[in-house]
């Protein structure tokens, strides 16, 4: 059997060296995600993206870099989720300076394995925004814990529970807040206490404070920084130790892909709406106008994006009911005139409806009371105008074709008893009456048999057309 070459040999030992070489020698990764503005959809979805992709990629550290005002509970939670379930830490920072984590913010910011903040942040202002329009929704609860302030705890830790004003639901919603949060905190060796009292109160507080009573890890000026003050800290992941190695990391940002963004842009409620508008009336355009194509096909179009917008949204579909009850009485008002009772109602049944029609009051995700106004005050001129003028033409008489000569006035231009010829409209017709016609007598067209006319004598005597 022939050996291989000492040359080749040599030559494979090399590039194995060199590959290892390589590939002991290649810097780890952190990648970096922004999670600014209001928590919703698009969110949950960009942080879900932003882990899966840390995994797949192997990253050593995920950092979500946190300006947020709020958002949605349901987005928030499974955000929280996603970040339990990571086999990748992940990094809370709130940045840059003047940035908060306010409301769901905080929430999520406990949840992460190491929460970190710039100078100049602020967190908290947790207390859950009361959803649906119920009784003592978005207020804040005065009800307070004994241990709120960190000094008056019992032996475990525990705060008492304090009174909560308010009604049944609203007590549930701040109970089941207060005990979520702290579970969170615990998870992570953070102050319980204060996490109650963000809840119950509303507190909030700045960075240099929150690390000095142990609600967050540290305040750092950027991340450089927080990679090198986390590197070796232990943390719980999956329910077991883990310790960072942060150090000489390579940083990604990532972006939101064309599918997030689209999502961020249709989970937008004033967008939605839009949406949802556009489509009804390019529907009821093509309804009027069968074979416009276009209205249908863009009406079509909206309204599924719409449709697929409000089930990603709190919508409350009473809100919805009224928007297009509002809308069939304004088009009521044009075939069914009731001197503006049934206009004036519909454009109320459209503004009401439109400002219930989102089940929250979770800052950024309200409709803009202007946009609402604009659209009623549009939707009423336009539907009032265009159905109007459409009941108008309906009701004209036909002035050509051939059902224009039902009822139209001729002269016979000879006498007949059954059959003869009328001349109408510059022609001579075949004509049938079932009464004597005189020659030049005025004659009524009452309907038609193929090219016969049926006619009848006409009391009014007319000049030849």
């Amino acid at each position: 059997m022939r050996r291989p070459p000492v040359a080749w040999l040599m030559a494979a030992v090399l590039l194995l060296s060199g590959w290892l070489w390589a590939a002991t020698d290649t810097p780890g990764r952190a990648l970096v995600a922004h999670v600014d503005g209001a928590i919703g959809p698009a969110t949950e979805a960009f942080v879900a993206d932003a882990i899966a992709k840390a995994e797949d990629q192997g990253a050593r550290v995920l950092i979500l870099r946190i300006d947020t005002p709020g958002g949605l509970d349901s987005a928030m939670r499974s955000i929280i989720k996603s970040i339990h379930a990571s086999s990748v830490p992940v990094v809370g920072y709130v940045a840059p300076s003047g940035a908060r984590a306010a409301s769901a913010g905080t929430y999520i910011l406990y949840a992460t394995h190491v929460a970190a903040m710039a100078p100049g942040t602020t967190l908290g202002a947790a207390t859950p925004v009361q959803m649906g329009g119920m009784p003592g929704g978005g207020e804040r609860d005065r009800g307070r814990s004994p241990a709120a302030d960190g000094d008056e705890a019992d032996d475990n830790g525990d705060a008492e529970p304090a009174p909560v004003d308010g009604d049944a639901m609203t007590k549930k919603l701040v109970n089941d807040a207060v005990a979520y949060i702290r579970g969170l905190a615990k998870m992570h060796g953070r102050n319980a206490d204060w996490a109650e009292k963000a809840v119950r109160e509303g507190a909030s507080l700045p960075a240099e404070e929150a690390v000095a009573i142990g609600v967050v890890d540290l305040v750092v000026r950027d991340i450089d920084q927080l990679l090198q003050a986390i590197d070796g800290r232990t943390v719980q992941l999956q329910g077991e130790d883990h310790v960072l190695d942060t150090a000489d990391l390579v940083l990604t940002e990532l972006e939101p892909d064309w599918r997030l963004k689209l999502l961020a842009i249709i989970s937008n409620p004033n967008v939605a709406y839009i949406l949802m508008l556009i489509g009804i009336y390019g529907l009821i355009y093509e309804f009027s106008n069968p074979g416009a194509i276009f209205p249908g096909t863009v009406g079509a179009v909206s309204l599924v994006l719409a449709l697929y917008s409000f089930q990603l949204l709190p919508v409350n579909y009473a809100g919805l009911a009224l928007i297009l009850l509002g809308l069939a009485l304004m088009v009521a008002e044009a075939f069914a005139p009731s001197f503006g009772a049934l206009g004036v109602g519909g454009v109320a049944a459209f503004i009401v409806g439109s400002l219930i029609l989102i089940d929250t009051d979770v800052p950024g995700f309200g409709l803009s009371i202007p946009l609402v106004l604009a659209f009623a005050a549009t939707s009423a001129l336009l539907l009032f105008f265009i159905v109007t003028m459409a009941v108008r033409s309906y009701r004209k008489p036909i002035v050509s074709g051939a059902e224009e000569l039902v009822g139209a006035r001729g002269l016979a231009t000879h006498a007949f008893t059954e059959d003869g010829t009328v001349h109408l409209h510059g022609e001579d017709w075949a004509a049938r009456s079932s009464r004597p016609i005189d020659a030049g007598q005025s004659v009524r067209v009452t309907g038609r048999d193929g090219l016969v006319l049926l006619v009848e004598p006409d009391i009014q005597l007319d000049k030849e057309p």
